[in-house]
């Protein structure tokens, strides 16, 4: 389309004396009549005149014109700059544009180095070009100088700013070159200066490292591009209209043709068609100089602007560019691997595909990139992925043929989405696909009822709906149907005559499932018009309606109650046995306006509701089915209703028959010398489940129940031959009893004999379910748990809160023997593997069903278990037998053990830690009664505890102060178990549970440097000090704990035998500090160390500790400066001792402790003089090579400031403008390509650049790569 010459990046200002414009307004008429005033008198000489004005910003203009040395001028005022007024938006940029018209005509180098300087600023840059540099200077050569005093301090610049000026910033810059464009469409942007200067700046600009100029500069030319779209599409239509004028002017007759307006027609069709070669010249400069490589550029919002700058040039100039050539472009970038850009292409091609005549010549591009905009519906971006398939909706309404049944089945399943937008989408789509298209047979259908076309449609939901295979996702499909299909799913009128009416001759009858379906989708309907919000687990919850919404809600509701009040008893006689559909209708009456009962005289309609309610309680067991009209009547049973009275009486009278007919039933069922048979269980099981059912909803406290149901549970426990159903019904029966007592004793309104009776019924109930916990059924047994924990949790401590103080004699806790049954239930039948070995082919995926049932009702079983901890109504130390299944059982019941961890530790941080390293020994002495005292620490069972106690360690979080006190009782506790047992083997062996302390190793980044000193001297009253000299690998496990005690104590050096030494340790300071500073530390030290951090060694100060001997007692000193210490305490550790340690040893106390020692202090001196000498040597060459470090580091410094390399100098933050293969590889991130190198180093890796080559694996998918395009 477009062919012209190029415009090179390198171009050379054109210079030229003041240029002798016309005087005339640049806004001249559309007909082009002058517009090639100025063309003449354009520069191509490449000099300037030496007398040319201005400086920077263009000094020594006219008063009499808007601007000022470059600044603007309001009310004959200097004010601010050009860049400051766009900014700040004070001006009209009508206004800001007419003046700077006004200077270029006047002077238009300065002018022009204005709007150079204003490009150069919007880009954030603090520099400026100077008049010199523009008449002296080359392009590339004012753009690398820009570079250079690029003085960037934080990467942002105006267009990554955030906050509402530089929005409208964004906005004000735009709407700047738009109008620049249209104002100077008639004259100045075919002078073959401004133009030429403009476009040669950007293209430079857009080529740079600078992620900031590259940015400015392609929305820049973009916009700029736009705007010339526009002039060229003036241009057309002006074409056009003046050829039209020349052909019905030259088809006239001889006589009346005017030759000379033939001739004036002709000039102007010859200087707009120049005028549009010129356009298209500079277009096709644009997109050659920026667009091909801006479009592939390494950051995503530069690609984002070109994609959608080029869907806003097909759109407004769709001769030009809606062909293959661009449309390509677009195509190749639906595969970028950033949302942002295949957002952009979809929202481009929508505006394309919404018009019908430019949808029809896109054929060619949507048969090559229609797979790919499908796929797009799956995007893992969902904007992306709702716009994707709102465009295949348009490309649904431009032609039927296009998209094949494959490609709309992939967006159909879509309408069930958790993903709101994507689903209503989606749902907009199929509406459009099955909805939407009426043949002329349809015409002339009534509007309501089963003949209607509603009738038609409703069917072809139900149809959809069953195919899918999604039953129970029937509100999703309503929810996504609502915004687009409401009025269809609005028509219960059609939905019920389907329902009742019978079929005409001719036409086919639903199926009892399409039935089914049809009822489930009605209430869905009905629940999405009163309820007004999505289902659940789509959208974040009830939004506000508006006040139209909420009269629509109203409205809806009055119509429900209307139509439903007289359909729904003969939709419940026709379907009385059918439990799914009972279950469906039954839960509409929550929907009715029951005042509507009353003032649209329909009593008798709900006498009729009422018997049929009746009519399904006498036929149907379901569980289900009873819930449901349990809960129908609690509904309609509402006292703030006149039908409150009538709906009662009939509750009453359905509940007294019950009651009665249970009451005979146990009576004959337990009778004395005779044996029950089926019949009876069976009456007595169906009646216990309407009972149960109703107890649920409804207060039977009136029935004493109490005494019927525990004379079944005994006689069930004595004779062990009951029906397991009946046991469990019994079971919740009563505790709905209990539930339903202990509501009207928390109201106060019963007497002091209630409260006493309750507690004997509910501690009778309690003691009865723990004695079913050893039936042998397991049903029997997780109801009899369950019911227990819920009834343990209900009447704990707790119940007393909230000014229930009165409720204290109710109060429950469980006596050690009930908490131990509880939790060998948890480990009998929750920590259990799935059975694999009732798998079927026939019933593989019933047998995973079930496996999933199973798993959620032992996930219940825990959580009830983990409550009863959390509440503190069981021992928290209980749960050591759980967590120490955390590894184990993580994908099952992991979520379930954290947050029960989480919650125990917000309740008291010791116990918890103490329950954590309980249940590490529990693993450690299993291990050991498995594998023997001689295992491999290398075994997997071994790891896997020691990966446990990892685990745990990250659950402390990274505040080591508030899990101090914790963590350091965790590491006493750890030691004792290290310690407890004697040695297998023997004298001089390692004791039996040493190698616990390599798994409480875990735990010791968790320590602070003060609680470490104090765990490590802990440690050491444990040891003797033959174990400080044992190197073998059986005592590996305390030669590791004690190394990880010592590491990251601030280089505070540890004695290996501070244990043994009775001399005062020290702690040898890193650096030299004042003798203030020391005292002034010295006090806080020890009082943190002596008081807080060992108060759980005071507390076994005088316990035996096992096995081993008493360590000696250890004396702090003091903090010395390094000069100064002795050199025989210079190794030694620093340990603070608790204040009973400080006092002196007794005569008695000494010569116990002689006699405890067990080697020659001769023996212990040599060895300790040998180990000081080591360390030493140690710490001597460590200090060397400190110090030929430090002194490599100054030297580098030295050389660097030397250099002239100082903050002043550094360059800005640049970038490589294209990503190569190699980037891909290594995934890099597009979005961060910044790179600081020196000024020297960016010169001259700017001026070696490398081609510009289009690789479009950088920033495309690699399904992109290997396809022809057209």
């Amino acid at each position: 389309m477009i062919a012209a010459q190029d415009l090179h990046t390198e171009f050379q200002f054109p210079q030229e004396p003041e240029s002798q414009l016309s005087s005339d307004t640049d806004l001249e008429e559309p007909d082009g009549k002058n517009a090639r005033t100025g063309r003449g008198m354009a520069a191509k000489k490449g000099k300037k005149a030496t007398g040319d004005k201005g400086k920077g910003g263009g000094a020594g203009r006219v008063s009499g014109v808007g601007w000022i040395n470059g600044h603007h001028k309001e009310n004959g005022m200097e004010n601010m700059t050009l860049f400051e007024v766009v900014k700040m938006g004070k001006s009209a940029t009508q206004s800001v544009v007419d003046d700077w018209i006004e200077a270029y005509k006047h002077d238009r180098d300065v002018a022009l180095l204005d709007l150079i300087n204003f490009f150069i600023q919007c880009c954030g840059c603090k520099g400026a070009v100077s008049g010199e540099m523009f008449r002296h200077m080359q392009n590339s050569e004012i753009i690398r100088k820009m570079t250079e005093e690029f003085d960037e301090d934080s990467g942002d610049y105006p267009l990554t700013l955030s906050g509402p000026q530089w929005k409208k910033f964004r906005i004000s810059f735009c709407d700047f070159i738009a109008v620049l464009v249209r104002q100077c469409q008639y004259s100045i942007i075919y002078d073959e200066y401004m133009m030429d200067t403009v476009i040669s700046l950007l293209t430079g600009l857009s080529d740079s490292q600078v992620r900031a100029f590259r940015h400015t500069s392609t929305l820049a030319a973009m916009k700029l591009m736009t705007a010339l779209v526009n002039v060229a599409l003036n241009l057309s239509i002006n074409m056009d209209n003046t050829q039209r004028q020349y052909e019905a002017e030259r088809n006239k007759v001889v006589a009346k043709r005017a030759n000379d307006r033939l001739e004036l027609l002709l000039q102007k069709r010859k200087e707009l068609q120049e005028n549009q070669d010129e356009i298209e010249n500079m277009m096709n400069a644009i997109f050659k100089g920026v667009f091909i490589h801006r479009y592939r550029d390494a950051i995503a919002e530069i690609r984002a602007i070109c994609i959608e700058e080029i869907g806003v040039w097909m759109k407004l100039y769709s001769d030009a560019f809606l062909n293959d050539s661009y449309l390509k472009y677009v195509g190749w970038t639906m595969h970028d691997k950033q949302g942002e850009v295949r957002l952009k292409c979809l929202t481009a091609l929508q505006s394309l595909y919404f018009n019908r005549e430019l949808g029809a010549r896109l054929e060619l591009f949507t048969s090559r990139f229609k797979d790919r905009i499908v796929s797009m519906t799956l995007d893992k971006e969902y904007d992306v992925a709702v716009q994707a398939i709102k465009l295949l909706t348009l490309v649904l309404q431009s032609s039927d043929e296009v998209l094949t049944a494959e490609d709309c089945e992939s967006v159909y399943h879509l309408v069930y989405s958790a993903h709101r937008p994507i689903a209503v989408a989606a749902g907009e789509f199929l509406f459009k696909k099955l909805f939407s298209h009426r043949g002329p047979e349809e015409e002339g259908l009534p509007r309501r009822g089963r003949q209607s076309l509603n009738g038609s449609l409703i069917k072809t939901t139900v149809f959809f709906f069953l195919e899918s295979e999604l039953h129970e996702h029937g509100a999703y499909l309503v929810d996504s149907l609502w915004e687009c299909g409401s009025e269809l799913l609005k028509d219960w009128e059609t939905m019920i005559s389907l329902l009742l009416d019978e079929p005409m001759s001719g036409e086919e009858a639903l199926t009892d499932r399409q039935e089914t379906a049809l009822v489930e989708i009605m209430l869905c309907a009905l629940r999405q018009a009163c309820e007004c919000h999505p289902p659940v687990g789509r959208g974040t919850g009830k939004r506000v309606l508006t006040a139209k919404e909420k009269k629509t809600q109203l409205d809806d509701r009055t119509r429900i109650t209307e139509m439903f009040a007289v359909a729904l008893p003969l939709l419940l006689a026709k379907y009385c046995v059918d439990i799914d559909k009972v279950t469906n209708l039954l839960q509409i009456p929550k929907y009715f306006d029951l005042d509507i009962y009353t003032t649209g005289r329909l009593e008798k309609h709900l006498d009729a509701l009422l018997r049929q309610i009746w009519e399904v309680v006498d036929k149907h067991t379901d569980t289900e089915v009873l819930e449901a009209c349990s809960t129908t009547y609690r509904y309609l049973c509402n006292e703030e209703f006149t039908i409150f009275n009538r709906v009662d009486i009939a509750r009453s009278q359905l509940l007294d028959e019950l009651v009665d007919k249970f009451s005979r039933l146990v009576e004959d069922f337990l009778q004395e010398g005779e044996e029950p048979d089926e019949d009876d269980a069976y009456q007595v099981l169906s009646t216990l489940k309407k009972i149960s059912a109703f107890h649920n909803a409804h207060d039977l406290s009136k029935w004493d129940l109490f005494t019927s149901n525990y004379r079944l549970l005994n006689t069930g426990l004595q004779n062990g031959d009951m029906p397991e159903q009946i046991v469990i019904y019994t079971m919740q029966c009563t505790h709905y009893i209990i539930l339903w007592h202990l509501a009207k004793v928390s109201e106060g309104s019963t007497l002091k004999g209630d409260m006493v009776t309750m507690r004997k019924q509910m501690r009778a109930f309690c003691l009865m379910c723990q004695r079913y916990l050893s039936s042998i059924n397991t049903a029997v047994k997780e109801q009899a748990f369950t019911i227990l924990c819920d009834l343990m949790l209900i009447f704990s401590h707790q119940i007393m809160s909230s000014g229930r103080e009165h409720l204290e004699p109710l109060v429950y806790t469980p006596d050690m023997s009930l908490q131990a049954e509880l939790l060998n239930f948890i480990l009998d039948h929750v920590f259990i593997d799935q059975d694999d070995d009732n798998n079927s082919t026939d019933g593989q995926q019933d047998d995973e069903a079930s496996k999933i049932e199973a798993l959620h009702k032992r996930r219940n079983l825990l959580a009830a278990y983990c409550k009863l901890i959390i509440y503190n109504v069981v021992e928290i130390n209980t749960g050591a037998d759980i967590f120490k299944q955390y590894m184990r059982y993580y994908n099952d019941y992991g979520d379930i053990i954290k947050e029960t961890m989480s919650k125990t530790r917000q309740i008291d941080k010791i116990q918890c830690a103490k329950t954590l390293v309980l249940s590490l020994q529990k693993l450690f002495n299993e291990m050991l009664s498995e594998l023997g005292f001689n295992f491999d620490r290398s075994s997997s069972a071994f790891c896997g505890i020691k990966e446990l106690a990892r685990r745990f360690s990250l659950t402390f979080g990274l505040d080591q102060m508030k899990t101090r006190e914790a963590i350091a009782m965790l590491h006493k506790d750890g030691i004792e178990f290290a310690f407890k047992e004697r040695s297998p083997q023997g004298e001089g062996g390692p004791p039996l549970n040493l190698a616990f302390l390599d798994i409480l190793s875990e735990f010791s980044s968790k320590l602070i440097r003060q609680d470490k000193r104090t765990v490590h001297m802990y440690l050491e009253r444990f040891m003797t000090f033959q174990m400080a000299l044992q190197r073998e690998d059986c005592w590996l496990p305390l030669i590791s704990y004690r190394n990880s005690l010592q590491v990251g104590g601030d280089d505070d050096t540890m004695s290996v035998i501070s244990g043994i030494s009775s001399r005062g340790s020290t702690v040898r300071s890193k650096k030299s500090k004042s003798a203030t500073a020391t005292k002034r530390k010295l006090p806080d030290e020890e009082n943190s160390c002596s008081s807080s951090d060992a108060i759980w060694m005071n507390r076994e100060q005088n316990a035996q500790t096992p096995v081993m001997m008493h360590s000696p007692h250890l004396t702090s000193t003091v903090q010395r400066d390094p000069k100064k210490m002795r050199p025989e305490d210079s190794y030694t550790g620093a340990y603070t001792l608790p204040t009973e340690q400080h006092q002196p040893l007794t005569p008695q106390q000494q010569q116990q402790h002689h006699h405890q020692a067990a080697i020659d202090y001769n023996t212990q001196v040599t060895w300790m003089l040998t180990q000081r000498q080591q360390a030493e040597a140690c710490q001597q060459q460590e200090r060397v090579s400190m110090q030929y470090a430090k002194m490599r580091n100054h030297m580098q410094q030295a050389i660097r400031r030397g250099s002239g390399l100082m903050e002043d100098d550094e360059e800005p933050i640049v970038e490589d403008v294209m990503m190569s293969s190699e980037d891909i590889n290594e995934g890099m991130d597009f979005d961060t390509m910044d790179i600081d190198l020196p000024a020297s180093k960016n010169r001259r890796e700017r001026t070696e650049l490398k081609p510009d080559y289009f690789d479009p694996s950088s920033i495309m998918d690699d399904s992109v790569l290997n396809v022809s395009m057209f």
